[in-house]
Order: C-alpha cells, then sequence, then structure tokens
C-alpha cells in the first residue's frame, strides 16, 4: 500500500507513547502529514516521551500538540486546525496493575478522554477511526484462541473495563453518526522504545545491574506476543480497510449489523511461555536472570491467545517476527539508545 493510494493527513493520539511513536513515525516516513497529540504525563519516564517526539520532529510533516485527552476545548481545537483524513486514538492510561493503585486515572483518560476525541471525529467525519483496545478485554474467557466474535463480558481489571467501555462508546457513535470505525486488540506489544512498565523492560534493566528479576505465576503464564514492527504493519494495512455496513469480509468478520464498526485482534496466534520469553532475553544479553518466582498478581490472566483470521482476511498479513529475534532487536536498542539515561 502506497501513500498515494490513501488519505495523506492522520491524526493519531498519544504520538509520545510507544505505539504511537512507531506509527508516526511509519506514516511519516511514507509520506503522510501526521498531527500529534500527547498530554506527556508522568505515568513514566518522561524523559523516553521527549526523545520518541525529538524522533519525530525531524520530520517536515509531523505537527505536535502536548495537551491532556481530558481537555475537551483544547482536542476540539486540534481538529479544527488539523482536519485529519484518518484519527488513530492510540492515547490512554496504560497499564494493568497501575489501575489497581490510581483507578481514576483510568476512568479521566480512557472514558472522557475518548470522549472528547469521539466528538472531534462525529464533528470533522474522517474516512477511518481507529482506536486501541487490548486483549484484555477478553478477560475471564478461557475458551483459546481468542476471536472477535467471543464474549468479552468479565473484564478482570478497571484498565481492561474502561477499554471495552471505548469500544462500545465507539460502536453506538458509528451507529448514531456513520464514522468508518475499528477497534484494534492489541496482544501483549513490545520491542524498541517501548515502556519501561512493562515486563521486557524491566526485565532487562534489573539483569543489566545483577539485580533479580519478578517472575509472576511462578512462570507458567503464556502471552500472544506481538514485535511492534508487525503491530505497526497490521495498523498501516486497516487504515484503508474502512468498515462498510452490510460488507462482511469473511463469514467470521465482527462488522456489526448496526453500522460501519469492526473489532479486529492484532497478534500472531503463536503463545510463547513466559520462561520462554526470559531465556530469549538471557541468551541476547549472554546472562542468566536472577528469578524471583511470585504467584499472580490481582488482574492477571494465565494466558492470552489471538485468533488472526479477520485481520489476514482484510490485510492479507499477520504479525509473524519471532519472540527470540524481537527480544534481541529490543535489547540492541536498550544497549545504543537508553542504558545510559536509566
Amino acid at each position: 500500500m502506497s501513500a498515494q493510494e490513501t488519505s495523506r493527513t492522520a491524526l493519531i493520539t498519544g504520538t509520545a507513547g510507544f505505539i504511537g511513536f512507531h506509527l508516526a513515525r511509519r506514516l511519516l516516513e511514507e509520506g503522510w502529514r501526521v498531527t500529534g497529540i500527547d498530554g506527556m504525563t508522568p505515568y513514566y519516564d518522561v524523559s523516553l516521551k521527549h526523545a520518541r517526539h525529538a524522533v519525530l520532529s525531524a520530520f517536515e510533516g509531523f505537527t505536535a500538540h502536548e495537551v491532556m485527552l481530558e481537555d475537551a476545548d483544547a482536542i476540539a481545537a486540534v481538529f479544527e486546525a488539523c482536519q485529519p483524513d484518518v484519527v488513530v486514538h492510540l492515547a490512554a492510561q496504560a497499564g494493568v496493575r497501575y489501575s489497581l493503585e490510581n483507578p481514576r486515572a483510568y476512568i479521566d483518560a480512557n472514558l472522557v478522554g475518548t470522549f472528547n476525541v469521539m466528538e472531534g471525529v462525529r464533528l470533522h467525519k474522517p474516512a477511518h477511526f481507529l482506536l486501541a483496545s487490548t486483549s484484555s478485554v477478553y478477560g475471564a474467557n478461557e475458551d483459546m484462541p481468542f476471536g472477535e466474535n467471543d464474549r468479552t463480558d468479565h473484564q478482570m481489571t478497571l484498565y481492561a473495563a474502561t477499554k471495552k467501555a471505548t469500544e462500545n462508546m465507539a460502536h453506538c457513535y458509528s451507529h448514531l453518526w456513520g464514522t468508518p470505525t475499528t477497534a484494534l486488540r492489541f496482544f501483549t506489544v513490545y520491542g524498541p522504545w517501548g515502556r519501561p512498565d512493562m515486563a521486557l523492560f524491566k526485565f532487562c534493566s534489573a539483569m543489566l545491574k545483577d539485580e533479580p528479576i519478578e517472575v509472576y505465576g511462578e512462570g507458567r503464564m503464556q502471552r500472544d506476543f506481538t514485535y511492534i514492527e508487525d503491530l505497526v504493519e497490521a495498523i498501516f494495512r486497516l487504515i484503508p480497510a474502512a468498515p462498510v455496513k452490510g460488507e462482511p469480509v469473511s463469514p467470521d468478520d465482527s462488522l456489526s449489523p448496526a453500522g460501519p464498526y469492526r473489532v479486529v485482534n492484532i497478534g500472531g496466534a503463536q503463545p510463547v511461555g513466559l520462561m520462554a520469553y526470559i531465556e530469549a532475553l538471557e541468551k541476547a544479553l549472554g546472562r542468566e536472570a536472577k528469578k524471583k518466582m511470585l504467584p499472580m498478581q490481582k488482574g492477571d490472566v494465565r494466558a492470552t491467545h489471538a485468533r488472526p483470521e479477520l485481520l489476514r482476511a482484510l490485510t492479507g498479513y499477520t504479525p509473524q517476527t519471532p519472540v527470540a529475534e524481537g527480544v534481541k532487536r529490543f535489547v540492541d536498542w536498550y544497549l545504543e539508545e537508553y542504558a545510559e539515561r536509566s
């Protein structure tokens, strides 16, 4: 897909975040104009967020706005200035465990903030609205692999509940106002420029300091890990694949009967055990981890496993980077770009 075959102006929320940064860079490299929104919240190392924006700012087509999602007037002003063809809403209060400590942050950012973004979408009518959700919405569902049409009624944390709520909100707006909308369910994304609160980052940092890593669930958990460049490729291919009411692409399409809205899993359908993930990191760093084995934390699930058929039907693509390769790329980035700042 070339930039000439798609809309050329994208509004992306969360461009100083992990996924938003990578997607914005990919679109800029393809010749898009990108307007970015980020609140630069101190949930984790703000210097890393500024470093990501510095990379993006080297592109002539990038414009950044440091505003909070909860600021309705500021969000409205960005939409008015940008007039986007495509909106990709990635900004959110992330983190399963932090939702146990500061639940209000999830209500403010994920519910109120998403409402403000959807109001901008309603008024400016982009060709496609894509918003980030998470595999955490599958919650207590143990029937795997997870498919987009599976029940998602039993979320385990407030974080997951707010993300499911944003899916429902977006569906309502798609039905009421006709905006083509795709909710993207991400499965454990990792890679260079990742978040310091995520396991790979924390493990790498601790191991380089010869400190023990905390291994929850006694290491028996499994995750459908998705390398960041694979995730971005999938989103990039989904941008022109706006849903059309009454036109499913397969018998198992999650397309709504009430509007141009669908949900798409982005995962590789190859779950990897947590201990194998740690072994990949040990190999990449050339040292063995000291492991502190701990029980499951509140809100955690034993396993995730994506069913990728709908993504493949829409884009001809599914994530494919092996965990060993993805972890090695993360380590290379960490040692070169981040270690001296930590």
